[in-house]
């Protein structure tokens, strides 16, 4: 038996041997949680269909008022009340039904023979009066009540949860109710989904177990490929983390740049403007010699900042990508009068640092690119979000790639463009034959920070 195969052995027995103790204490529990949850269920939906009955009084007392108010008197009023409480329901089993004080029947949709019956002795087949403890509970402010009565859909007495409120100045009992055993028949749909869940459950375990055995056994014969995939990763990932450095070191140079040098610069401009102020006007020689150094001097000034912005510009720290591309596109058409489209559309989600300084260095590449080789008059740039993600699309109308390996030693090259891209996790394409211009396009799905 080789060493291989030992190990896979020894992978896959303890795994064999968790997956069935994990399934029984799975299946048991399961039954003891199922108990218990269809318990809380079951309170929680009688609970549910009982606020629901009283929902239903509510909207029946609004109905009621509403029908007072636009009635031309009370008898018309009582009148329109019985025949809207005769015609509403809300199941086949659900009606409204209404009983003076006295205890006699008013309104009754399921059983109409039993309207003008006076009910105020009836009892149900366990024995409860049962209209007098609903006219007690409604003329204390209303309440539920369970009780026996007869089914209209199966015929049979059933247990009956009923909600009752009164209408005070007419003395009159109206309410609804539910009967509990649609309750218990509702419980038994779910309980039966429950254990086909269970047997879903227990099948996935297996199916879940033969998948872990191919994977054990892929991986066994895939380990080198996994080693050599391992290495390459490895090596993007520090090719990726000397780029993070040279970012910082690009921020911390620029910031030395702008900050340091740049301010000594031109605290010796200010300097060389107050000794003009104390030069005679008659001295024009010692004038025009530092109005010379100041010209040369306000050189200085802007070369330092344009080699601090090249480096790192400040404003993409500051303000962010859309700042910094619309500064740099600025520049752009200022220095090189190519004519351009632009769309930059402000994403909708704020853009990773990584993304964002990765974007502004495949503008800035490919502007430089552009001036210098492509020999183009127009181009066009575009940024937008949508539901895919956010794309970036540069084209030009130049002489497009003639020498590519030239083409990709200068700058972060196209190469080093996609792997910035890809180890990001985006796509990175160019398209370009000579003669016909040349198109960069790199997208990125995730790039939220």
């Amino acid at each position: 038996m080789s060493l291989r195969t030992k190990l896979i052995l020894l992978a896959l027995v303890p795994l064999l041997v968790v997956t069935a103790i994990f399934s029984v204490v799975t299946l048991h529990q399961g039954n003891m949680l199922t108990k218990r949850e269809l318990q809380t269920f079951e309170q929680n939906l009688r609970r549910s269909k009982e606020t629901a009955l009283k929902d239903y009084v509510s909207i029946m007392r609004i109905a009621i008022e509403f029908i007072r108010e636009n009635s031309a008197n009370e008898a018309e009023a009582r009148a329109k009340v019985v025949a809207l409480m005769q015609k509403a329901s809300f199941s086949d089993d659900g009606y409204f039904y209404a009983y003076t004080k006295d205890g006699l029947n008013l309104v009754h949709a399921a059983q109409p023979e039993l309207v003008g019956q006076d009910l105020y002795d009836f009892q149900d087949s366990s024995g409860n009066y049962l209209i007098r403890n609903l006219l007690k509970i409604a003329a204390n402010g209303g309440g539920y009540y369970q009780y026996l009565w007869q089914q209209p859909s199966t015929g049979n007495e059933v247990d009956k949860v009923g909600y009752v409120e009164q209408i005070e100045d007419w003395q009159w009992m109206f309410g609804t109710g539910l009967y509990i055993d649609d309750i218990a028949a509702e419980m038994l749909l779910i309980e039966a989904g429950v254990d086909a869940n269970i047997k879903q459950t227990l099948l996935a375990i297996l199916i879940a177990l033969m998948a872990s055995i191919g994977v054990v056994v892929t991986a066994a014969i895939l380990f080198n490929v996994h080693e050599h995939r391992l290495a390459d990763q490895n090596l993007k990932e520090l090719s990726h983390k000397t780029v993070q450095h040279q970012e910082e070191e690009r921020r911390r140079v620029s910031r030395e740049l702008h900050d340091g040098i740049n301010q000594l610069l031109v605290s010796v401009k200010y300097r060389l403007e107050t000794a003009m102020t104390h030069i005679p006007a008659s001295d024009s020689a010692a004038r025009e010699s530092l109005m010379k150094g100041g010209e040369v001097l306000n050189r200085a000034i802007q070369e330092v900042r344009r080699i601090s912005h090249d480096l790192r510009p400040s404003v993409l720290d500051d303000l962010g990508l859309l700042a910094a591309l619309n500064q740099l596109l600025d520049d752009f058409r200022e220095r090189s009068g190519i004519t351009m489209d632009i769309d930059i559309q402000p994403p909708q989600s704020e853009i990773a640092e990584e993304v964002a300084t990765t974007l502004y260095r495949i503008v800035q590449e490919a502007l430089s690119n552009i001036e210098k080789h492509a020999r183009a008059s127009r181009l066009t740039l575009s940024l937008e979000e949508d539901a895919e993600g956010l794309f970036l699309c540069i084209t030009d109308n130049g002489v497009g790639i003639v020498k590519k390996d030239a083409f990709t030693q200068r700058g972060i090259g196209l190469r080093n463009m996609r792997e910035r891209v890809e180890f990001l996790g985006g796509e990175f394409e160019v398209n370009s034959r000579p003669g016909s211009g040349t198109r960069i396009i790199a997208s990125f799905r995730q790039y939220q920070a």
